[in-house]
């Protein structure tokens, strides 16, 4: 047997060097994406406006109302084609659409709650494993201190060894 290892031994911290991914540094300073980020410019606004009024279960209610008052006319008729037009222009288009509305309103702030939520839960996995780089680097130091105390009484060791004898199988 020889005094020295055959392979000397690196240490731990030459093995592996952390290289944060550049993602990192953008997520620190970025809020979750929200629906109401969308909406920019003039069109955008008066876009968002409108919707906020007609997208609610009031207008719905009002538009219903509006529908009605000529339910009464279009049934005077006696014409098919004049009812199937007023279902479909008047009551479907009319009273629908700020129903439609309510609903990808809700839609959209759900999205919006899962949004911040997966932002929230990306957060902690990142501070999670920040930790855990941590924790690794701190078992690096302590295995190069058992290395190098290993290094420092190898040759004691190789001379207990030789004394004892080969460890049985």
């Amino acid at each position: 047997m020889t005094d020295q290892p055959t392979h000397p031994i690196p240490r731990v911290e030459s093995l592996f060097q952390h290289v944060p991914h550049p993602r990192l540094a953008e997520l620190r300073q970025k809020k979750p994406p929200v629906t109401s980020d969308e909406r920019v410019g003039v069109n955008g606004k008066i876009g968002l406006a409108i919707t906020a009024i007609v997208g609610t279960m009031w207008c719905a209610y009002i538009f219903t109302l509006i529908a009605l008052i000529s339910l009464p006319a279009a049934l005077s008729t006696g014409q098919a084609i004049v009812i199937v037009a007023w279902i479909a222009q008047t009551f479907i288009q009319l009273v629908l659409l700020p129903i439609i509305i309510v609903g990808q309103n809700i839609l959209g702030k759900a999205s919006d709650k899962r949004a911040i939520e997966t932002y929230k839960d990306a957060e902690a996995i990142l501070t999670e494993c920040l930790q855990l780089q941590t924790h690794l680097q701190a078992q690096d130091v302590v295995l190069d201190n058992v290395i190098a105390h290993v290094k420092e009484h190898h040759e004691e060791l190789q001379k207990l060894s030789a004394r004892v004898g080969p460890a049985p199988a």
